[in-house]
């Protein structure tokens, strides 16, 4: 497959309503997607970097920089380019690795779309739907939360994530757990917010049957994840700690975490999203997809990956209206609490036309 050229498109997504974390309020997303073209057709990917590097080093500017400086150039230099080869040419480059996976998952994209393959076939899903959890940023007070979470609930949502920092985690979980019982899935998020000063504050998290804490200490810092995990009862879950393959398999011989949330974005594509999957698997540490407010574009790679046998925790793989009053493609919408996995070829779905013209604030074409 020869890469004939490819288009780096910002697009203007507003949110349905503000997102607000540990680091930050977001109200609207300004999307970078990658369309790679072949004589075979195009393939489709999407950046999950913000506009501002608060979750990580990256952002959306530096982004499409790298990808038009170096990411894209060294594309030229194969003689034919599937995935496979493009992460090695890719590999020099240091980090990343947000970009990095928007180039190879429309690399792949194309790919499989000219042999008429899935992603869920080509990364070996196991379901034909997957079940969804939703994310809830932190609110100006607790009724407020209540109402977020009653809403969710009502949508059939199997699972909720309460984002949490410091001064807004033991009295918000609390009050959800009073007031929706002991059978609803709950879990919450740090966003690394905390330090190991704070385990035994975290450790009143323990009496709500949490599923899991998730990166509650800075991402640089595995032996301290692995202290906290020592002193809590609630599983610690890594995400933003966890970069690759390699990172995984530290934190899991260091006792750091014994759940994991898989990014592609944040890990370089799926490619190595698969590799965290089959070394989580083979441990058995389980492993759920999370999200970053991605378009149809992003979820419906998103969706194959949580279809993997190893996914056994409920991701945040929640339907379009979530986020977006419309999406770029045809709108995930939730269907008892599932999402079904896409079956067409590549991505198995595609860019709305008007949709796409109408948000796109900027386009730039790199021949190859």
């Amino acid at each position: 497959m020869k890469i004939t050229g490819v288009e780096l498109r910002r697009v203007a997504m507003p949110l349905v309503a503000p997102f607000r974390t540990s680091f930050g309020t977001e109200t609207e997303r300004d999307v970078l997607l990658v369309r790679v073209v072949t004589p075979e057709g195009e393939g489709w990917g999407e950046c999950v970097a913000m506009s501002d590097p608060l979750y990580s080093s990256e952002y959306v500017d530096g982004a499409a920089e790298v990808l038009r400086r170096f990411l894209v150039p060294a594309l030229a230099a194969l003689p034919g380019a599937g995935a496979h080869a493009a992460e090695r040419a890719l590999a020099p480059f240091k980090g990343h690795r947000m970009a990095k996976a928007a180039l190879l998952t429309a690399v792949l994209d194309a790919e499989l779309r000219a042999t008429g393959t899935s992603f869920a076939d080509f990364l070996g899903a196991a379901r034909d739907r997957v079940p969804c959890g939703v994310s809830v940023g932190i609110m100006d007070s607790v009724p407020r939360l209540l109402d977020a979470v009653a809403g969710y609930v009502d949508e059939g949502y199997v699972r909720v994530k309460l984002k949490i920092e410091p001064g807004w985690d033991v009295e918000p979980v609390r009050a959800v757990r009073e007031r929706f019982g002991d059978d609803l899935l709950l879990q919450v998020d740090a966003n690394a917010a905390y330090t190991l000063a704070d385990a035994p504050h975290l450790a009143r998290l323990d009496e709500f049957g949490l599923l899991l804490v998730e990166q509650p200490l800075p991402e640089d810092d595995l032996v301290q994840h692995a202290a906290l995990a020592r002193r809590l009862r609630t599983p610690v879950c890594l995400d933003e700690s966890i970069e690759s393959a390699r990172d995984a398999a530290a934190a899991i011989s260091l006792g750091a975490c014994s759940i994991i949330n898989v990014k592609p974005g944040r890990v370089g594509g799926y490619l190595e999203a698969r590799r965290i999957h089959d070394l989580c698997r083979a441990n058995g540490v389980a492993v759920w997809c999370g999200g970053m407010l991605e378009t149809g574009l992003g979820r419906a790679a998103n969706l194959a990956l949580a279809a993997l046998p190893g996914f056994t925790l409920p991701g945040d793989t929640s339907g379009s209206r979530r986020y977006y009053a419309t999406d770029v493609t045809e709108p995930f919408v939730l269907d008892d609490g599932h999402l079904a996995v896409p079956t067409g070829p590549g991505l198995g779905v595609d860019p709305l036309p008007d949709v796409l013209a109408e948000v796109t604030t900027s386009t730039r074409w790199l021949p190859v």
